[in-house]
């Protein structure tokens, strides 16, 4: 078994700006793939674990350097992945992520730091099975985000 693929499980990535619905397609796949029968774990990155709390948190004062975002986002990934990708993978589920590290890679990437870098410190992740982007202008993004309320 490598890193690159878990046997058994499927796991899907969805990227996209805010607002591309990224979290709308995530969930009615998941809802078709239960529907279908298939066990699915649903999760998002950041999580609402201790690190990713942390992050948003300190992301809405704009407190952090980059660096301090990698390393908040790197713990993050770890525990989600160790504590709930990994083993529904090992079940033989399918695991649907509402982004996953090519987020961190773009937008640390568009920070400053080296993508080389930063794709070697996320190389403990397993590789998406299938990565899903959506792409959307950027105020297609923005007037869904303020529809929202």
């Amino acid at each position: 078994m490598t890193k690159e693929h878990i046997p058994g499980g499927l796991l899907i990535a969805i990227e996209g700006i805010d607002g591309a619905g990224k979290s709308t397609l995530a969930r009615g796949l998941a809802d078709l793939l239960e529907q279908a029968g298939a066990g699915v774990v649903l999760s998002k990155e950041p999580t609402d674990g201790p690190w990713g709390t942390r992050l948003r948190a300190s992301a809405a004062t704009g407190r952090l350097s980059p660096e301090e975002e990698v390393d908040l986002l790197l713990r993050d990934r770890r525990q989600h992945v160790e504590e709930r990708v990994v083993p529904a993978l090992e079940r033989g589920e399918v695991v649907i992520l509402d982004r996953y590290f090519p987020s961190m890679v773009a937008y640390q990437g568009a920070a400053g730091l080296p993508v080389d870098e930063l794709l070697h410190l996320n190389a403990f992740a397993p590789r998406p099975h299938l990565l899903l982007l959506l792409d959307l202008p950027p105020a297609t993004g923005l007037a869904r985000i303020r529809a929202r309320g």
